[in-house]
């Protein structure tokens, strides 16, 4: 790792604990969180590192998949966009692209690096969903947006989700995971296993699935990388 990497990473640090401070005692009501997340682009003063969930890369699961599969051309939306990286990837790939974010702030941020884009970068709320995107999306790219809400809110939030798939479409899940009934003390709160698969529930059919850790100095964290697709 190189000295701005390194530094990059020592600020990346601070600013978890940092965040994981302001969310605390929070009660995880949709209101707080918006405020939550507003607060955490506004005391990032357009530091990156300062975001915890911001790589300022497309994650690497997204990019391999883009690049094994071929066909590429038609409509994708990006859940929870940030900085705009995987939305970028998305785009990149041939896909005509829509992202949306519950923060202003970030997309004003994604604006801003992306100026020229072409991608649609929207401001929307999971839970109340514009109706022309209902069933209007080719691929679906889902990626730390359903652990980062409390797990009570899934019930509401995977469906939310399904719905923006048209007949045919890919949805791509990227996210922590536990074991059923692990002891979590989020956010960020990890998708129990049997939340991983819940997207059967809905209709969908599991094409593939990665399991895999991404290791930290202090920790192993478990992640999985799921293919779904809706049938049409």
């Amino acid at each position: 790792m190189d000295t701005k990497d390194l530094d990059f990473q020592k600020r990346r640090e601070r600013a978890m604990a940092e965040v994981q401070l302001l969310d605390k005692d929070s009660i995880h009501n949709n209101p707080e969180r918006e405020a939550f997340f507003e607060n955490v682009y506004t005391r990032a003063e357009g530091d990156a590192a300062a975001v915890p969930w911001a790589d300022l890369a497309a994650k690497h699961k997204l990019a391999d998949w883009l690049t094994e599969n071929s066909n590429h051309n038609g409509r994708a939306i990006d859940v929870g966009c940030g900085l705009g990286d995987n939305a970028e990837a998305l785009r990149k790939a041939g896909y005509r692209t829509t992202a949306f974010d519950f923060s202003p702030k970030a997309i004003r941020w994604a604006t801003d690096r992306f100026p020229k884009s072409p991608v649609d970068y929207r401001v929307a709320d999971l839970f109340n969903l514009p109706e022309e995107w209902l069933s209007a999306f080719d691929l679906v790219h889902e990626c730390y947006t359903l652990q980062s809400i409390p797990p009570e809110t899934l019930e509401k939030s995977i469906p939310a989700i399904v719905s923006l798939l048209a007949p045919g479409g890919i949805l791509l899940v990227y996210t922590r995971t536990r074991p059923d009934g692990g002891e979590v003390d989020g956010p960020p709160w990890p998708l129990e296993e049997t939340k991983t698969m819940s997207f059967a529930e809905h209709g969908l059919e599991l094409v593939s699935r990665e399991d895999f850790n991404l290791e930290r100095p202090d920790r192993i964290i478990p992640h999985v990388f799921c293919v779904w697709k809706k049938p049409g």
